[in-house]
């Protein structure tokens, strides 16, 4: 028989929802798309959970807390967490979607009525995401389009009035043009500024690339991941064989793999390693549900949270050579200018008699390009103190440690680097490409995180699935002008650090708990064993519930600590001293951040009370009426809702 085709927007059932505790039957409004078969091909549903999953943070946060915490050792503790935590937590994710064949919302109405709002808190937190990952690839767009030209328009500090721009000469070019030209950024969250013109247009046609490529649903988005999930790892490559021929590229790469035990005793190691973990494998948004809800049931999803989360994190190891090696060219360059303008300056003292001919360094001074960095770093151990001046010591690491996070990375640090290389506009081009696609992959699972639920659930969104498709990207539009204010890099950074992570973190402890305890493991594990034809080790049983639940409980706990025993604060661009700084969140900025975790976290327990209030309704009916429900008391095993939708299919839809 032919495999079907993926769900077309139009086709719709109406449904009866099968309570996954009781086994009892109430009438929802849901609108499934008829007979949801699943995907085209196995690739087709690969490139959509690896595009999802493998997103900017591989590029620029993986790298940045290898490097700051232990090098190797961090390599280690991730992928101890990742086998303990990550892997069963991203099985159970995929099982639930593939057994229950629902988004986020179904899923977890179906398993706990009185969890129903897991589901909605998914999207809201999605939905965030959304707003500001979609301006990272507005940025993105702005400096492709300011590739093709040669030289690279932060190459070099601006003029005005054949003057050299002082705020450029104190930074750098790559520094004035981010923060100047890109962001023309205001010196604190308190300033609000002007709009952005030119981020305004970028962000316009982010929002469009986004709509069209989620128009007509996954069909059409999985033709576009044809190439923006493939084109990241081929541009990582080139860049992987390109920075190894570099000078400095393996002094980077000896950085970032250098162990450094000592690490595994800090508790907030364990918290970004677990952190980085749970957002890598994109736990708690609800995109892996949606997508595995459209596999076929006996579809082996145990090897396939093996294969993804492997995939997931060899190409942030992948990234992190990339980075390192290129950074380390950056740095190396960095350092052998520090080394040659120190070297003039002791050969002036020399020549004015005020540096004794005992200390100067053995090696040929006078031609600082053939001087070995080792050389002169002896000699300054040894010497430095007893020369006048302000000379430095040079120091390969520390110069690695600049603008190595986040933004900081991909649009100061390795812009930078790249106006060293010969054919410095394609090879920036190639970059900003890379990051588009791969946030144009992560954005289309975040959206489907929104939109599945949403349809499934209420049957007028379905029925008008393009328009809702067309309205979701209008209101991100809309919203996420906020972020093109000259202050919006502010605001970016409080939704990227605040209005994820807390919500999630408690999403994700909710699901576990919903799973293990409430809905029984074992039952979950009986339900998986029907559905591959074989039973997964007794090891989830126990991992579920007790290791992954404490570990996100421990998780949440540390977050909250964290965020209370010190005021939040962000990276602020100070104009006059052309520099960074870390400032305080005013006391309304911390009231938005309140109100962001609030918002997210709220369907959570608005969902428990109304089902509560529901159900004590439903029986006070019953009582008056002298009617009595017959409950079914056996365990019943997860349904295939579309499949019983597709069987009642003509029944008449219960208001």
């Amino acid at each position: 028989m032919e495999k079907q085709p993926l769900p077309a927007d139009d086709d719709r059932t109406e449904a009866t929802e099968v309570d996954g505790l009781t086994g009892e039957s109430s009438p929802q409004e849901t609108s499934e798309p008829d007979a949801r078969a699943g995907w085209n091909s196995k690739i087709e549903y690969f490139l959509a959970q690896v595009g999802f999953s493998v997103g900017l943070g591989n590029v620029w946060r993986f790298p940045y807390l290898c490097h700051q915490n232990g090098g190797g050792a961090f390599l280690l503790l991730y992928i101890l967490l990742m086998l303990i935590v990550g892997i069963p937590l991203f099985f159970l994710e995929l099982a639930a979607g593939q057994a229950i064949r629902q988004g986020s919302i179904g899923v977890w109405k179906y398993i706990s009525p009185r969890l129903s709002g897991i589901g909605y808190s998914s999207c809201v937190v999605c939905f965030f995401v959304a707003l500001y990952y979609n301006v990272i690839l507005a940025w993105s767009l702005f400096y492709l389009g300011n590739s093709f030209q040669h030289p690279l328009p932060w190459e070099k500090c601006p003029e005005q009035g054949n003057v050299t721009v002082k705020e450029c000469i104190k930074s750098s070019p790559t520094s004035y043009f981010w923060y100047r030209k890109a962001l023309d950024i205001t010196d604190s969250i308190d300033e609000t500024g002007s709009f952005n013109t030119y981020i305004v247009c970028c962000l316009l046609a982010a929002w469009t690339i986004v709509c069209l490529g989620m128009f007509k649903g996954i069909k059409t988005s999985v033709k576009v991941m044809y190439f923006s999930s493939i084109f990241p790892y081929v541009v990582l490559f080139c860049f992987l064989i390109r920075g190894l021929l570099l000078d400095g590229a393996f002094e980077g790469i000896g950085f970032m793999f250098y162990p450094k035990l000592e690490i595994w005793a800090d508790v907030q190691v364990w918290r970004q390693a677990a952190t980085q973990v749970f957002f890598a494998l994109g736990l708690g948004f609800g995109s892996i549900i949606a997508y595995s809800s459209y596999n076929p049931r006996n579809n082996n999803c145990h090897r396939d949270a093996f294969t993804v989360s492997f995939i997931n994190f060899l190409t942030s190891v992948l990234a992190t050579l990339v980075v390192f090696a290129v950074l380390g060219f950056r740095a190396k360059n960095k350092v052998m200018e520090c080394v040659a303008s120190n070297l003039n300056d002791l050969s002036k003292h020399f020549h004015d008699g005020l540096v004794p001919n005992n200390v100067m360094p053995p090696f040929n001074y006078s031609d600082p390009k053939s001087v070995a960095l080792k050389d002169y770093s002896n000699w300054f151990e040894q010497y430095a103190s007893m020369v006048p001046g302000n000379l430095t010591d040079c120091d390969l690491e520390k110069e690695m440690q600049k603008g190595v996070e986040g933004t900081g990375l991909a649009f100061i640090a390795f812009t930078e680097a790249m106006t060293l290389l010969p054919g410095s506009p394609f090879w920036s081009a190639l970059f900003f490409l890379m990051l588009l696609n791969l946030g144009l992959s992560t954005m289309f699972g975040t959206m489907e995180g929104i939109l599945a639920p949403l349809s499934e659930r209420f049957k007028c969104l379905a029925r008008n699935k393009t328009k809702l498709t067309i309205a979701s990207c209008i209101i991100g539009f809309l919203l996420g002008l906020l972020f093109t204010q000259r202050c919006g890099n502010y605001f970016m950074m409080m939704f990227d650090d605040y209005s994820a992570t807390l919500p999630l973190i408690i999403v994700v402890v909710f699901e576990t708990f919903s799973v293990s305890w409430l809905y029984g493991a074992d039952r979950f594990l009986n339900d998986i064993e029907g559905m591959l034809g074989w039973r997964p080790s007794v090891v989830y049983k126990y991992l579920w519930k007790y290791i992954c639940l404490f570990a996100m409980l421990g998780l949440l706990g540390a977050t909250t600590i964290r965020m209370f025993l010190s005021r939040p604060t962000y990276m602020s661009w100070n104009q006059e001293k052309a520099s960074e700084e870390h400032l305080e969140y005013p006391d309304w900025a911390l009231a938005v951040l309140a109100l962001l975790i609030i918002f997210a976290t709220l369907p959570v327990p608005v969902g428990f009370i109304h089902a509560f209030l529901q159900k004590r309704n439903t029986e006070s009916r019953d009582a008056e009426n002298g009617h009595y429900r017959m409950v079914n008391t056996e365990e019943t095993a997860m349904t295939d809702l579309s499949a019983l939708e597709h069987r009642n299919g003509d029944a008449a839809p219960v208001s």
